[in-house]
């Protein structure tokens, strides 16, 4: 199937970034629609790129935002929401109601084909609200049948240089000289972003992955632990890393709930009483995964050594713009 128009759906997050580029250098043209366009002004140097203002939520303006498109591709996710049952308002607008408008905004313009990226471990029954909503928005895209043609990915945890989740451990390891660690057994098996672009973009070419479902990992499986002590010792912090019993993660993820971006929430934990690992092997295709201690020295150091000297400049009152 040749793609020539692709329209990115929460194209200007981490992973919509990384694909944006992908599809710029196959010559795609790619529409990004943002609530703010500031949001979105890293993708403007990519000559295949347009971002434009709009609310995806709205039926009408998502569907003429997708005419046209040979592909749509929802990469919209949230950590956290309100609570409710069997999940929250927040969870529920992003990740069941917004797939059933792009599904019907699809079928309205007759794009014949639509990618979802979920969760590992989204479950009807899982134990969180996240994991719950996320197994929702995968029944909104199978329920278009062959109108249009769906392809759900489940990637586990995903790195990069501008990840929230490796990032977030270094950050935290410059800032405090214990790392107390909830759920500090849990188990991950990150996968890289680009090879989930490249998953993406096999998808998009491949018409026989339609109506399929694939789940996405890297090539080893990690405790929480592991990798913090990992992620601490590449940006030059190494900590003690404290265990925190089930009851006081808890306690302590109630208490991060009221700050305005959380690091944590119950929720959170919830979601990692289910081991983040693929059944099967990692990638579909045969394509290789890349080993997380094959990226992370780069942007992860890179990051450490930039904190390092930032003091020097200061001091001399040459600050870094």
């Amino acid at each position: 199937m040749k793609i020539e128009r692709v329209v990115l759906i929460g194209g200007s997050g981490f992973v919509g970034s990384a694909l944006a580029n992908r599809l710029s250098e196959a010559a795609v043209t790619v529409l990004v629609p943002t609530r703010r366009a500031s949001r979105a002004n890293h993708l403007l140097p990519l000559p295949t790129v347009d971002v434009i203002e709009a609310d995806v939520h709205d039926p009408a303006t998502l569907e003429r935002l997708v005419a046209g498109a040979d592909a749509v591709v929802n990469l919209v996710g949230i950590l956290h929401s309100r609570s409710g049952s069997p999940f929250g308002p927040d969870f529920r607008r992003a990740h069941v109601e917004l797939p059933r408008k792009i599904v019907a905004a699809c079928r309205a313009a007759a794009v014949p084909r639509l990618l979802h990226l979920s969760a590992l471990g989204a479950s009807p029954d899982g134990p969180s609200e996240y994991l719950r909503s996320k197994a929702a928005g995968e029944a909104e895209i199978r329920a278009a049948g062959d109108s249009p043609a769906w392809t759900i990915l489940r990637p586990s945890v995903m790195f990069g240089r501008d990840d929230h989740f490796l990032n977030l451990f270094a950050h935290l390891a410059h800032t405090f000289p214990i790392l107390p660690l909830a759920c500090s057994t849990a188990r991950f098996q990150p996968v890289h972003v680009e090879d989930v672009v490249g998953v993406i973009w096999r998808c998009l070419c491949d018409p026989t992955t339609a109506n399929q479902t694939f789940e996405l990992a890297g090539p080893k499986v990690y405790t929480l632990r592991e990798i913090v002590e990992y992620v601490s010792e590449l940006a030059g912090a190494p900590r003690p890393i404290l265990p925190l019993p089930d009851g006081l993660a808890m306690l302590q993820a109630g208490f991060m709930e009221f700050m305005p971006s959380p690091i944590m929430t119950r929720d959170n934990l919830r979601s990692m009483q289910v081991d983040n690992v693929v059944a099967g092997e990692p990638l579909p295709f045969g394509l290789e995964a890349t080993p997380l201690e094959s990226v992370a020295p780069v942007f992860i150091g890179e990051r450490s050594f930039r904190a390092r000297y930032y003091p020097f400049r200061t001091s001399s009152r040459r600050h870094i713009r």
